[in-house]
């Protein structure tokens, strides 16, 4: 037995060299394409915009869908060739929509390469004349680099779907009818309960909401996950019982048609998707919604920052009551992903836990995927769940006193004014 083991072992050490090209194959090729991405990356240059809205904004949900909408047209270039992958590192860049509460008044940021500001902006003002766009600096800057430390806290979270990601979660459409002249209807803003919260913040304390998105069209099979889940849905076998109802019903309806209908025609008589139950029916319907819009690769985290002398734990439950309000039961819903979370239940609880709170910032300020430089930990949406999460909030939707508006309308100089 000594002997054999032996012999096992000398082939092992003079042939491991053999097998290992083709188990580290890929993983050196996926840090290799990590490294060229990372070198194209550095070279692009962000700006972060602030919008302020007026005090009034009579516009639906759906201009910012098509704001959104807008922004995948513009920012979806992929390689085009293998040179522009694998040499260049040419990818599909994400932008990231913000909200935040520092000291009590809340922002909206849009984050996005500085090559397609104008372009951009164009898009924003083309749905929101009244709104004013300008440059700001990067809020991350402002609280100290090395938290946590000894006079500030963090806490923070990524988010992940309950379910598959091509079931849709809980969208505008779903909240109010979309009627302009009825502003009652627009209480049930979904960002409604956010800004509310974060008007509460107290001097020191900080909340901050960021959704990335990279825009995608047939990248990662999603269009094709959704097909063949619908076709399994609307393909089910009928139940033996339920089989000979059909049959009973097709006897009656085809009564007094030409000679000749076969059993077989019979049973295709009807077609799969009477089989399905209104439920059923309900999820096929979101289903194929969701995959009729332009879809993004997305990450939405959260992150709670104060110093520890304003440091409130309760505020972290901001988040849940956002994300809440965009669960459906029978369709999909938002909770945290455990693997980011600043939470630790064992083992080296507080190291594990500072080192969680540094990821985390870092993350943040980096705006990148929550298992970067891995790929995972990301799911898929589409422009109208992320109108609405992030879109502008009429005022009867929003706290007036906090959120930051224009004061006045601007508008374009009449025609025919001389200029001289």
């Amino acid at each position: 037995m000594n002997s054999e083991i032996s012999l096992i072992w000398e082939i092992i050490e003079l042939w491991w060299w053999v097998p290992a090209p083709f188990i580290l194959y890929w993983k050196a090729r996926e840090f290799f394409l990590w490294w060229r991405q990372q070198v194209w990356f550095d070279k692009l240059e962000y700006v972060l915009l602030e919008i302020k809205i007026p005090k009034e904004i009579s516009k639906p949900l759906k201009a910012m869908e098509q704001v959104i909408t807008c922004i995948w047209g513009i920012m979806y270039d992929p390689p085009g060739t293998w040179k522009e992958k694998w040499i260049d590192g040419q990818h599909l860049i994400s932008f990231s929509l913000e909200i935040i509460g520092i000291d009590g008044i809340p922002h909206f940021f849009i984050r996005i390469p500085k090559i397609h500001r104008r372009v951009i902006e164009s898009c924003i003002y083309a749905q929101y004349p009244e709104v004013e766009i300008s440059l700001a600096d990067d809020y991350t800057k402002y609280v100290p680099s090395d938290i946590p430390n000894k006079d500030w806290n963090i806490w923070g979270i990524d988010l992940k779907l309950v379910n598959e990601d091509i079931y849709p979660i809980k969208t505008y459409s779903k909240f109010f009818e979309e009627r302009v002249d009825v502003k009652e209807e627009k209480r049930l803003d979904p960002v409604a309960t956010l800004l509310e919260a974060l008007g509460k913040l107290k001097k020191g304390e900080q909340f901050w909401i960021q959704i990335t998105a990279k825009p995608l069209l047939t990248e990662g099979g999603f269009r094709e996950r959704a097909k063949d889940k619908v076709n399994k849905l609307v393909s089910r076998p009928a139940p033996p019982k339920q089989k000979l109802i059909l049959e009973g019903a097709a006897d009656i309806l085809i009564k007094g048609q030409p000679p000749g209908m076969t059993e077989e025609k019979k049973e295709q008589f009807f077609f799969p998707e009477m089989m399905l139950t209104s439920g059923e029916r309900e999820i096929v319907s979101a289903i194929e919604e969701k995959v009729s819009k332009h879809i993004f690769e997305t990450n939405i985290r959260a992150v709670y920052i104060a110093k520890k002398s304003s440091w409130y734990k309760p505020r972290v439950k901001i988040i849940f009551g956002f994300i809440g309000q965009f669960a459906s039961m029978h369709l999909n819903a938002l909770k945290p992903l455990g693997k980011t979370k600043t939470k630790i239940v064992y083992w080296f609880k507080k190291r594990r836990l500072y080192y969680r709170q540094r990821r985390m910032f870092v993350k943040y300020k980096a705006r990148v995927s929550p298992l970067f430089p891995f790929e995972g930990g990301t799911f898929v949406l589409n422009s109208e769940e992320l109108a609405t999460m992030f879109h502008f909030p009429g005022r009867v939707a929003a706290p007036a006193p906090f959120v930051p508006r224009v004061e006045a309308k601007k508008g374009e100089a009449p025609p025919g004014l001389p200029t001289e």
